[in-house]
């Protein structure tokens, strides 16, 4: 351990209060270690790591990551954008997806590889999104290798089940995979005024093949300001669907991708669920086309990226916790 490292160490976290930080100037990942080493020694906390310095606070606090559901910690599911492009153009689409949109395809190769990686990074669930995903003929190679080794949900507007992909879909094993559907409200007016014209009634049809063919579905709906009593409503549909409780999903928009209105997103407000495109590694799949959300350019190897990433996550809580205990108005 540097000495004088240590000595500036001391100093500057000796002259501040608990509960506050105070930033130290290091020179390269050595003294990044060595600093490393003595918080761990002393009881206090490394928050962020800067070019040239790192900010520690004196003291410790609490994990945030153990305040989490595990189901909800970073790195407990995998988000993966099979594609973008997709059969319907949403106006309110978080990654602008649309018949037009480019199509960034993840391939089965590539799928497989990401898999190899994914269990011993300590992922339990996956999810596959688009894009329209099924708008790929050879989706089902890759569901097959990933309900093979995890739980597996696949995001759909449920229209493409027609032809070769239906025969496809019916093939696929029942156990271990849930078709997340899209559907917006309980009548067609909400759902195809944000979606097109007869989505509605495509989507509908959609569930009912589903549930014909014995799947587990969840049902989602992205709600906007103009919903109404639709989340009411929806609930009569929910029931009559006789869908459980975790087979119903209400969400709001994100301003994200398409959308010129909703929900601000940044990472310091939104808590992480690690997301793979073809383009690089996000920090949640809501803002997968957001420069200010992209982790990585590239995937792997996983678990480091999944390691950056909670600790990114438990850099912002702390600070925020921090500034909160340390700016009172009274």
């Amino acid at each position: 351990m540097s000495f004088e490292l240590t000595l500036r160490l001391i100093e500057a976290v000796s002259a501040t209060a608990a509960g506050t930080t105070t930033l130290v100037t290091v020179d390269g990942p050595d003294d990044v270690e060595t600093a490393r080493r003595w918080v761990e020694a002393t009881g206090n906390t490394i928050l962020t790591v800067h070019a040239d310095s790192i900010e520690i606070l004196r003291g410790r606090l609490a994990d945030p990551l153990e305040a989490l559901p595990p189901d909800r910690r970073p790195g407990y599911r995998l988000w993966i954008y099979t594609n973008f492009h997709c059969n319907l153009a949403c106006d309110y689409c978080c990654v602008a997806s649309s018949p037009t949109a480019e199509r960034r395809i993840i391939s089965v190769e590539d799928f497989a590889a990401i898999l190899d990686e994914a269990v011993p990074a300590g992922i339990r669930e996956l999810y596959l999104t688009g894009g329209e995903p099924f708008l790929l003929l050879d989706l089902d190679e890759r569901l097959r290798l990933a309900v093979a080794v995890l739980p597996t949900t696949v995001l759909t507007n449920a229209m493409q089940w027609q032809g070769e992909r239906l025969r496809r879909l019916d093939a696929l094993p029942r156990d271990g995979l849930t078709l997340q559907i899209s559907l917006d409200s309980a009548t067609a007016d909400l759902h195809d005024r944000h979606r097109g014209d007869g989505s509605f009634a495509r989507a509908m049809k959609g569930i009912r093949t589903a549930l014909d063919l014995g799947f587990r579905i969840r049902v989602a709906a992205t709600l906007g300001p103009d919903a109404g009593a639709s989340e009411n409503e929806l609930v009569g549909l929910f029931d009559e669907l006789s869908l459980d409780e975790d087979q119903r999903v209400v969400r709001r928009i994100a301003r994200q991708g398409a959308a010129n209105a909703g929900l601000t997103m940044s990472r310091a407000s939104l808590i992480p669920e690690v997301c793979l495109s073809a383009e690089g590694v996000w920090w949640h799949p809501v803002a997968a086309i957001d420069p200010a959300m992209k982790v990585s350019d590239t995937w792997f190897p996983l678990a480091k990226t999944i390691e950056a990433v909670q600790g990114e996550y438990r850099s912002h809580r702390i600070a925020n916790d921090v500034l909160a205990s340390t700016f009172p108005c009274a």
